[in-house]
């Protein structure tokens, strides 16, 4: 009757939230302008029309003319997606004003050849698949004056350039994919692409979020948390966030974490963890996102071949902290090899870097390419971990030698790792050259036994190499695997897993199943006879279960099989007849929030399930259990895929 002072709460069973809801906006409507905006004026009828119509805690209102009961056209067909073969327009879509975006441009155009040859290359593989074109959010959080972009002014100064290497890559090769982008690197920029309300953010968005995928980083996820009010919750599956190091489950699931002891600035967030995409496949938990490194022409191999200078070593690092306390190892060096560094200074040498050092100050990127080509030896002393330039010297004919740490380095026990979500071991300085690559191109020694680190410098002044990228690293391998995520990743229509079963009577028949012992009978397999489903990605015959031995991770057991640990496959081994097809024993089996479940305590025959999907981890040991390990095969050179995954 056009009063909006005369509304009741009502009583619905199915909103239980609805009278606490409508409290709580008594008391704090005005606490956040947004509220005002979506029409909310102090009286009952508004917080109701509020609460059923913005947010979704209270009924329908019957008296409302409700436009939204109209059954909703039916969605256009998708616009399909087509190679590019120009990439102009993306550096028009990244926009200037930064030093770190000229970075990343100027990155793009350099190897813009490159790209094209690769697209060209899986454009032809994949024939003529369909593939629907997605509407895509790149928002670089780190670069946003809010989360006080400190990589911009130091990308001059030797400052960390590795989150920009990787980004410049993602956005090459999203766009070259076909994909219709969106670039934002200030907050103002994605409230109004995501449709932010006006206020502080407490009301969820204007109208439904226009973005398939949003590819961020933990600055943007955070942003984004702040301002999405509701929304975040119900478009945080879309959500891809670029993450380094890596975020293991323990510190993903929030209750867990806090009860655990996992809890870091950056984890529980409650995603899957195969959101988190990572700078190397360290962490199975995760996808591998990578970058790319240059590739040779031929004639640019043979140049390389016939121009190396056997005593000319250049040194890992910018920064000349990285060199105090070096002395010993670069007079050994001395003796035999030429030293090169590229430490940034202004206008004094800087002390940490010996006299008899021939530093070439901060080098632009196609410089310190020319002196990788010629040098024989890049050296790393520790630090910084896991970047890309190690891959671009071995990509340039160098070898690569660097420090083996005993003990591994952790968050346990190292400055760096601290407060990041993940208690990965990292056993060098470069993780995947070591385990990945390996020798002739990759010396892992003991920096602490002098005759070790001398022995290993005369033999690789002997040992012919030639330059080696893995597949996984050039442009056509990147693309081809964020093509493959784009295709079969999706988290927002996960269907969760059966709940455990309750007792049967024995009349009922349990299905038959889904696993089989392998001819050998070391590991389990996927059943010829179980049925598949066609669109479950990775596909199921790729399974291979092992039980792990005491201190060993899932990672590590499916590593030393030559397989990949795959946590997507935790579901069909999350069951009590597993146990029975590994002749484990049994005398107890609980369902438990752990994330080294599945797992069997072997001396007391307790076997212990599951509770939490999200906890699924390929990470993680205990001397105590022996854990049920989902491996898969993999592609040469291509460790994110399975050799039937494309």
């Amino acid at each position: 009757e056009g009063r909006r002072d005369q509304c009741e709460v009502p009583r619905d069973p199915k909103y239980p939230d609805c009278a606490g809801k409508v409290e709580w906006m008594r008391a704090r409507w005005t606490s956040d302008p947004c509220y005002a905006f979506f029409g909310v004026d102090g009286t009952e009828c508004s917080f109701l029309i509020y609460l059923s119509e913005v947010e979704w805690f209270c009924p329908p209102l019957p008296w409302r003319n409700r436009t939204v009961a109209l059954p909703s056209p039916p969605p256009l067909p998708r616009v399909q997606a087509t190679f590019q073969s120009d990439l102009a327009h993306l550096l028009e879509l990244i926009g200037t004003g930064k030093e770190s975006l000229s970075f990343m441009k100027k990155r793009i155009r350099h190897l813009a050849q490159q790209w094209l040859r690769g697209a060209r290359r899986l454009e032809q593989k994949l024939k003529d698949q369909q593939r629907d074109q997605k509407h895509i959010l790149i928002h670089i959080g780190f670069l946003t004056e809010e989360s006080g972009d400190v990589f911009s002014p130091r990308v001059l100064k030797g400052g960390p350039l590795g989150e920009m290497v990787q980004w410049a890559d993602i956005l090459a090769a999203l766009f070259l994919l076909g994909h219709s982008l969106r670039v934002t690197v200030s907050l103002k920029d994605l409230q109004s692409q995501l449709g932010v309300p006006p206020g502080r953010g407490n009301c969820p968005l204007t109208s439904p979020l226009p973005f398939d995928l949003i590819y961020t980083d933990y600055h943007g996820l955070q942003q984004m948390k702040q301002h999405m009010g509701l929304s975040f919750k119900k478009y945080r599956c879309r959500v891809r966030v670029i993450d380094t190091f890596g975020t293991e489950p323990a510190y993903n699931h929030e209750e867990y974490a806090t009860l655990r002891g996992f809890r870091t600035n950056w984890g529980y967030w409650n995603l899957q963890p195969t959101q988190f995409m990572t700078m190397f496949p360290h962490t199975p938990d995760n996808s591998f996102m990578g970058f790319v490194s240059e590739e040779l022409n031929k004639t640019e191999r043979q140049f390389i071949k016939s121009n190396k200078v056997s005593s000319m070593a250049v040194v890992y690092g910018k920064e000349a902290s990285i060199w105090k306390g070096k002395e010993k190892f670069l007079a050994i060096l001395n003796k035999y090899m030429e030293i090169h560094g590229t430490v940034y200074y202004e206008t004094q040498r800087p002390p940490e870097v010996p006299a008899f050092v021939k530093n070439h100050g901060l080098l632009p990127q196609h410089e310190f390419q020319q002196l990788l080509r010629k040098a024989k030896l890049f050296i790393g002393f520790g630090f910084p971990y896991e970047g890309p330039a190690p891959l671009e010297a071995i990509a340039n004919g160098c070898v690569f030698l660097q420090a083996r740490f005993n003990p591994p380095h952790s968050s346990l026990n190292h400055e760096f790792f601290r407060g990041k979500p993940t208690s990965r071991e990292v056993s060098s300085q470069h993780p995947y050259a070591e385990d990945f690559i390996g020798k002739p191109h990759v010396w892992t020694v003991d920096y602490n036994n002098s005759e070790e680190f001398e022995a290993a410098i005369k033999t690789i002044m002997r040992t012919q190499v030639d330059p080696y990228l893995p597949y996984e690293y050039t442009c056509e391998g990147m693309l081809e695997r964020i093509h493959a995520y784009i295709q079969h990743q999706d988290f927002c229509t996960t269907s969760s897993p059966p709940p455990p079963p309750k007792a049967k009577s024995p009349a009922m028949q349990s299905p038959p199943s889904l696993l089989a012992l392998s001819p050998n009978a070391t590991h389990l397999v996927w059943s010829p006879s179980a049925r598949r489903d066609p669109h479950a990605w990775p596909p199921v015959d790729s399974l291979q279960v092992w039980v792990s031995e005491t201190p060993h991770s899932c990672t590590d057991t499916c590593r030393r099989r030559g397989l990949v640990c795959e946590p997507t496959f935790f579901k069909f081994l999350n069951k009590k007849e597993v146990f029975l097809q590994l002749s484990i024993t049994c005398d107890s089996t609980e369902y438990e929030m752990n994330h080294l479940y599945p797992a069997v305590a072997e001396k007391v025959h307790e076997c212990y399930l599951q509770k939490e999907p999200l906890l699924f981890s390929c990470a993680g040991y205990n001397t105590k259990y022996r854990r049920l390990c989902p491996c898969r095969d993999y592609r040469q050179g291509q460790v994110a895929l399975c050799r039937d995954c494309l």
